[in-house]
């Protein structure tokens, strides 16, 4: 266990000196300093009381940010201390995405974000990302680029490849309204100028029973108290998601929408995600599951004080004297002797 630790440490310690020497000295401390910066910027973002205070760090923290990555590869500079701000690499480290989300009120929120790709030089490629949610009624049935995107702040990706394509899958969160959320899964890939394109017609409902239009990105919206999983599983190989119901019997009403305790979800066949209806299919012994269900059990076979069988023959509501009867096996009677 000793020698498991010591070489988990040594390969962590040379990862970050295969990383440092990446930047100059310089270039560092400009990183380290910069990063100080939008550390406290981010914290405002947040936690700033005002919408117009909550506006301006905003603005300073992207213009801060662009002048940051504007140092050689700053790619490969995690950016560990600025929190609420999600920076997610790509699994094949072709790119990272940054992706914040900007409170103007209660009511309204707007998604930030920007693809910064991985160049041979170190030099920057950054694609900034424009929330046009607010713009469409229909999110779910087009492809969309960096100039129309579904906003969403991203805390998992995953990546698929179909006939040499890449496919990045990526799961994130819009705080919708003061009432709900909503969760996205959408598909990322790039085209041949390197240029982001979101959804496309992978999202597939040919095994359901009822049948539905092919999706160009699968979201659902829920109780803003709700806590909702949306993400990809490895040990079941495909994606999960909560299965919603009203709370309140008002299926128009998403806000009052909450898990039901089931689970749909989406598995990559061909190049795209199909769903099943119910990925897991428990077979209930409900005899078993009666005391687990808030039943009382009947015919059940108890114990009393001096180890005789005692057989509820009666129904347990009637509050009947119970039938000891003799059983053939059993543990043994309990004495009093002493010594």
């Amino acid at each position: 266990m000793k020698n498991n630790t010591f070489f988990l440490l040594l390969v962590i310690l040379c990862s970050g000196a295969l990383q440092a020497q990446k930047f100059s000295a310089t270039d560092m401390r400009s990183l380290q300093k910069k990063e100080d910066t939008l550390q406290v910027l981010a914290k405002n973002l947040i936690i700033d009381s005002l919408p117009q205070q909550r506006m301006r760090n905003d603005s300073l923290f992207i213009r801060t940010l662009v002048r940051t990555l504007q140092v050689k590869n700053s790619f490969y500079y995690p950016f560990d201390s600025v929190q609420g701000i999600s920076k997610l690499y790509a699994p094949d480290s072709s790119f990272r995405i940054f992706s914040w989300s900007l409170e103007f009120d209660d009511y309204y929120a707007r998604q930030r974000a920007a693809i910064q790709m991985k160049t041979a030089d170190g030099s920057l490629k950054l694609i900034p990302l424009t929330d046009f949610s607010e713009f469409t009624n229909k999110p779910t049935d087009s492809v969309r680029t960096k100039n129309n995107w579904i906003g969403a702040v991203y805390y998992n990706m995953i990546k698929t490849e179909h006939n040499g394509k890449s496919f990045y899958t990526l799961f994130g969160i819009d705080d919708n309204s003061v009432r709900s959320n909503k969760k996205w899964i959408e598909v990322l890939t790039f085209d041949k100028n390197n240029q982001p394109v979101f959804g496309g017609p992978l999202f597939s409902f040919e095994k359901d029973s009822v049948k539905r239009p092919v999706q160009h990105r699968f979201g659902i919206e829920y109780k803003k108290e709700a806590s909702i999983l949306v993400n990809y599983v490895p040990e079941e190989n495909m994606i999960l998601v909560d299965h919603l119901i009203s709370e309140t019997d008002e299926d128009d009403k998403p806000y009052t929408f909450i898990p039901d305790g089931d689970s749909e979800g989406f598995k990559w066949e061909g190049g795209k995600w199909v769903h099943i209806d119910k990925p897991f299919n428990f077979k209930v012994d409900m005899k078993g599951a009666d005391m687990y269900l808030g039943r009382p059990p009947s015919d059940k076979i108890l114990w009393d004080k001096d180890g005789n069988p005692i057989e509820e023959k009666e129904n347990v509501k009637t509050g009947k004297n119970k039938k000891v009867v003799p059983a053939k096996k059993g543990p043994p009677k309990k004495t009093n002797k002493k010594g």
